[in-house]
């Protein structure tokens, strides 16, 4: 059980990329899937969520009408739409996936990270 990203790369400033985020061995159903991006130097930051619940999603201000996180109807893979990238969105991105909840008649909790994708925008 695990998520893994791809998607990540080189892009000039301006341009776009799309992450994805699969979950392997069990799906995003009831979970929580955030984006997050560490840059050099620079603290883990969370730059956006999706709830299953409602299906509502938000965005660091700093990301924010440049980003769009979206889950596929088969709940196993979540993007990150991230156009008119800047050298500062440069950091590699994790994806995670965050349950709480009832399971089978007791309460689970599950918190899986991705290892990481390297994005770099250059200016």
């Amino acid at each position: 059980v695990r998520v893994m990203e791809s998607g990540g790369g080189s892009v000039q400033a301006g341009g776009s990329l799309r992450l994805s985020c699969a979950a392997e061995g069990f799906t995003f159903s009831g979970y929580e899937v955030t984006w997050h991006r560490r840059a050099p130097g620079k603290q883990r930051e969370e730059v956006a969520r999706f709830r299953s619940i409602g299906e509502s999603t938000n965005y660091a201000d700093s990301v924010k009408g440049r980003f769009t996180i979206s889950r596929d109807n088969t709940k196993t893979t979540v993007y990150l739409q991230m156009n008119s990238l800047k050298p500062e969105d440069t950091a590699v991105y994790y994806c995670r996936a965050y349950y709480y909840g009832d399971s089978d008649g007791g309460l689970v909790e599950n918190d899986y990270w991705g290892q990481g994708i390297q994005v770099t925008v250059a200016s």
